[in-house]
């Protein structure tokens, strides 16, 4: 993949702009404690970072193990928000589920630089592209229902940016021409 038609965080003007951030919260947990939580702290500078040049929000999207497509609450995200919350010095509204319309809703509701984690993208089948049955064997997600799952994540942000290449902040699009 290359990066060279790709700006930097400090490229984009984020002043009143829903914030979209693609990160890697896949962290262990006791249970309900994150027991290490070097890759949330990996990203504070870039959350900070929005906030600080006058984001309107901060979306925070991740996954957590590998639930299959389905909601699982061992995979749950809700139990990073205090480890964040505590790393940021400020509350995060936590989303209970990554698309549809009562996330958007939460979404838009967010303004003055608050924080929003959405749930575990792979509770949908369609993070992946593809899921397991009962028996355990692969079942790949519906084309249509992949583009609508894109099209409501899409939906939440403003500008969008993948923090997935070892950490590289990488702006890739806004949501007015698609991620």
């Amino acid at each position: 993949m290359s990066l060279s038609n790709k700006l930097s965080i400090q490229d984009v003007d984020l002043k009143g702009k829903r914030v979209l951030i693609r990160v890697d919260f896949n962290v262990p947990l006791d249970g309900t404690t994150v027991t290490n939580n070097q890759r949330i702290a990996g990203a504070i500078p870039t959350i900070k970072y929005a906030i600080e040049n006058g984001a309107k929000s901060v979306i925070l999207m991740s996954h957590l193990g590998r639930p299959d497509g389905k909601v699982n609450p061992k995979f749950s995200l809700k139990p990073v928000v205090p480890e964040l919350e505590k790393l940021l010095g400020k509350d995060v509204i936590f989303a209970p589920d990554s698309v549809g319309k009562e996330v958007e809703e939460i979404v838009n509701k967010a303004e003055g630089g608050q924080v929003v984690l959405l749930e575990n993208l792979r509770f949908h089948a369609e993070e992946e592209g593809s899921s397991k049955d009962s028996e355990g064997k692969k079942v790949k997600a519906d084309k249509s229902d992949v583009e609508k799952f894109r099209k409501g994540l899409t939906a939440l942000g403003d500008v969008f940016i993948s923090m997935l290449l070892h950490f590289k902040v990488v702006v890739t699009a806004t949501s007015t021409n698609g991620f």
